[in-house]
């Protein structure tokens, strides 16, 4: 399956977006980033310059492929112009998840990054934050960077440090020249969901031509330079790869939120919001879902977030029905016409954006039909397709893994997915695919009957929701399937008029809330036509998953494998059939 558009012609590096944009707007405003002491901005001359002078000083340090550049950091103008610079003259850059450092107590998966990668220098966001870590786990001597607090300890230095003073620009434009499509430009790591993460190769010419598919998939990105307001962590594809190449790539300007889609730090995106009228806004379902209410009461913020807004857009997980038609019931009724709410499918390995929705898509759960430029193989698997790719924005291969490598492209040279997708309408394959959950989600029952669990989550969190955040699908060698379900504890207690900051154990034992969701998962259970997809019981988990743990995956959602190998407790109740907690759904 592929797209009747051909794709266009598309850069060969990255660096030369940066270059572009500082010779045809050089001030146009770049970046914008908040914090505690104000908003600070960066324009395309002022960022060129900078990293031009970066460039050159980085030069001097014997860095490549083989002694990459690695930078644990939040989003920032600092890290974005260390990370231009590398990229520029060809310095891969390898952005490593804050969590691995701040997340964990024996920083295995720091120290497993730094094995892989051996860094020939390393950036961090702020010295003192970062020290116990980096000592931890880094073993060789090299230049340590860091953005603030560089005067913490003797073996850091600041940024400023790094520049050159502009002597070698010839040098610097050599190297740049040097640069092609096949150069590497970043290594990415998967989410290592099940097991240690992988290095992903990430290549001038992926990211480019993964540009100008979304160019080709939205062609308002050329018309109007895009304004986005975005947390997105850039040590992840979407952040990165995506978000952030959409703004260099288009000339347009990045407001760094400092928020997240959380409760307790959304506040912080809804005041960058209410400054900015964004051009595309990105999200995860669960941001809309703490965005919507803010819209529906406020008609100037909603005017005002409206706008400019060509699309919205969500990934990560499902959005649940109610929210995608209330965010076009509220475009509708503020501009007289729809704001089209699209998602898509990928993987850090496609740079990401594989599949993208379109106009036609008139409901959530639609991945899209592939971009220009891919190839879809689509295989047979029960009532699903397994999916794989080929193009020009796929990756060749996981860094320093011959194993891996081979295992993950099939003898046609299709990148192999995981992933399961299905047709919205057979006989209308432009309607599009909907996603179905991966491959490894497939566990049997005592049986031997399959079930294909990342259907069944989707399936249940869209019934559950927004009382429920997340799901968990077990039965693996049991005689039924049932499902750990981690409450959104402010929408429970708000949707049987308790006190938001009740404890979890007050709340779940709520005689109302729990037959909500009974009610509703007694919707699961008649939904299901057979042992294989139906829901017959859940239990409300009151302890968070724990990153420390592995039981959150870097894209936030919960790591149902390390959950259950962390927690039989939790097996042993929801299986029990002794267990109070549990909630039951009586066989008809």
């Amino acid at each position: 399956m592929r797209s009747l558009e051909p794709l266009g012609e598309y850069d060969s590096r990255v660096g030369d977006w940066l270059d572009r944009w500082a010779g045809e707007a050089p001030d146009r405003i770049f970046i914008v980033e908040q914090s505690p002491t104000g908003e600070r901005s960066i324009c395309y001359r002022e960022a060129r310059n900078s990293v031009l002078l970066l460039a050159e000083g980085l030069l001097n340090y014997g860095l490549g492929p083989e002694r990459p550049l690695a930078i644990l950091a939040e989003n920032g103008i600092d890290h974005a112009l260390i990370m231009l610079a590398a990229v520029y003259v060809g310095i891969p850059i390898a952005p490593i998840a804050p969590a691995y450092a701040l997340q964990s107590t024996d920083y295995a998966k720091l120290s497993h990054a730094f094995k892989l990668l051996t860094p020939g220098m390393v950036v961090v966001n702020d010295a003192e934050v970062y020290r116990k870590p980096i000592e931890h786990a880094l073993k060789a001597d090299i230049p340590l960077i860091a953005l603030r607090n560089a005067s913490a300890t003797g073996k850091w230095r600041d940024l400023a440090s790094l520049k050159g003073d502009g002597s070698d620009h010839d040098k610097v434009q050599a190297a740049a020249a040097r640069v092609d499509r096949t150069t590497i430009a970043k290594f990415l790591f998967t989410s290592g969901s099940t097991g240690m993460p992988k290095v992903v190769i990430n290549t001038h010419g992926m990211i480019c031509s993964n540009s100008q598919m979304k160019r080709q998939v939205a062609p308002c990105l050329e018309e109007e330079p895009p304004v986005m307001v975005d947390w997105a962590p850039w040590n992840h594809t979407a952040g990165s790869n995506s978000n952030f190449s959409i703004i260099l790539h288009n000339g347009g300007t990045l407001y760094i939120d400092p928020g997240k889609p959380t409760p307790a730090r959304f506040g912080a995106s809804l005041e960058l919001l209410r400054k900015v009228s964004p051009t595309i806004y990105f999200n995860v379902p669960r941001g809309y879902d703490l965005l919507l209410p803010h819209l529906e009461a406020d008609h100037a913020f909603r005017e005002h977030f409206f706008r400019r807004l060509k699309f919205l857009w969500y990934a990560a997980a499902s959005m649940q029905p109610t929210t995608w038609f209330e965010l076009e019931r509220l475009a509708v009724e503020t501009l007289g016409h729809r704001i089209l709410t699209v998602s898509g499918l990928g993987m850090t390995e496609t740079a990401p954006i594989a599949l993208f929705g379109n106009a036609k898509a008139s409901g959530p759960g639609v991945v899209g039909i592939p971009v220009a430029g891919v190839e879809l193989k689509l295989i047979p698997n029960d009532d699903s397709y397994e999916v794989r790719y080929r193009g020009s924005n796929v990756t060749p291969g996981y860094w320093r893994d011959p194993v891996a490598t081979a295992a993950a492209f099939d003898e046609e040279g299709f990148l192999i997915s995981g992933d399961l997708l299905s047709f919205i309408d057979p006989e209308r394959p432009q309607a599009g695919l909907r996603f179905d959950g991966r491959m490894n989600e497939v566990f049997k029952l005592d049986t031997g009957t399959k079930v294909s669990a990342g259907k069944l989550r989707l399936d249940a969190l869209d019934i559950l929701r927004p009382l429920a955040q997340e799901v968990v699908v077990a039965g693996t060698d049991r005689k039924d399937v049932r499902i750990l379900i981690f409450p959104d504890w402010e929408a429970c207690a708000a949707s049987v008029g308790l006190d938001r900051a009740a404890k979890p154990a007050h709340i779940a034992s709520n005689p109302t809330l729990r037959a909500m969701f009974h009610e509703r998962l007694a919707k699961l259970y008649a939904a299901g036509t057979g042992s294989s997809n139906r829901i017959v019981a859940g239990l409300l988990v009151e302890v968070p998953p724990s990153s420390a743990a592995g039981e959150l995956t870097d894209k936030g959602t919960v790591n149902g494998r390390a959950l259950q190998r962390n927690h039989p407790e939790l097996l042993d109740a929801l299986f029990g059939d002794t267990d109070e907690q549990v909630l039951r759904v009586e066989r008809k």
